[in-house]
């Protein structure tokens, strides 16, 4: 297969099958042939980045992920996806192993996201699992821009674990009204002026009973758009002879 990119998934599973049925849903195609090529590595059994994180006794996903890494640069993708936002704390070892192939950094490019489509944003808020607050991927990204980072408080980070484990994780469900008063806290009692919606798991929140009222920049509909853009370019690169 020629003009392909890897997607590093599993982490969940369910969130990555949202960003797979986001990516194909926004390919424009009318026929099989006009979809794009890639391949799925649904690494489900990678330990949690989380509880890694906070308590380093615990098993390191980095070998997997490094070990996937490894296998799929031997096939020579063109780029790689990893849609999920705490794996992002070992995203310098991960591009090193990848070498020359680009990874998309998925906190970063949400960051820029905001940039363009909220310009006059400047408290940025963060929601997401222990880990992506505790390892400050995004909370450095929005430093670097010159924004200040908003953090949840101990309350609503309580919310958003039950929201993503219990709910999502466990059960494959969504609480509605707990996701929709995650984002409410965070823009009325914390004034953030947007949201980030910084788990993968919160991307499927919004995939099924999305927030209307208060803006929110969802990692994973960005990751989307960045993998799209980034693959119609490789279409119309000219075949290798």
């Amino acid at each position: 297969m020629q003009k392909f990119f890897t997607i590093i998934g599993g982490m969940g599973t369910m969130a990555t099958e949202s960003y797979l049925h986001q990516l194909n849903l926004r390919t424009p195609a009318r026929a099989d042939q006009e979809y794009l090529n890639y391949i799925l590595v649904n690494h489900a059994t990678v330990p949690d980045r989380t509880a890694y994180i906070l308590d380093h006794t615990q098993a390191s996903p980095l070998p997997s992920l490094l070990e996937d890494i490894q296998q799929q640069r031997q096939l020579k993708p063109a780029f790689f996806t990893l849609p999920c936002n705490t794996a992002h704390y070992f995203y310098d070892d991960l591009q090193q192993a990848a070498g020359e192939i680009p990874i998309l950094h998925m906190p970063r490019e949400t960051v820029k996201e905001i940039q363009r489509k909220f310009p006059n944003a400047k408290r940025i808020g963060i929601t997401g699992t222990r880990g992506t607050i505790a390892d400050k991927i995004y909370e450095n990204e929005i430093k670097r821009v010159g924004l200040t980072p908003v953090l949840p408080t101990e309350a609503i980070e309580d919310q958003t674990m039950t929201l993503i484990y219990h709910d999502i994780k466990e059960r494959d469900q969504v609480d509605a009204d707990l996701f929709h008063r995650i984002v409410q806290e965070m823009i009325e009692d914390q004034r953030a002026d947007v949201v980030i919606l910084g788990c993968t798991e919160l991307s499927l929140a919004q995939e099924r009973e999305p927030e209307t009222k208060y803006p929110v920049a969802d990692s994973q509909s960005v990751l989307v758009d960045r993998t799209l853009e980034l693959a119609t370019k490789l279409r119309q690169t000219p075949d290798e002879a």
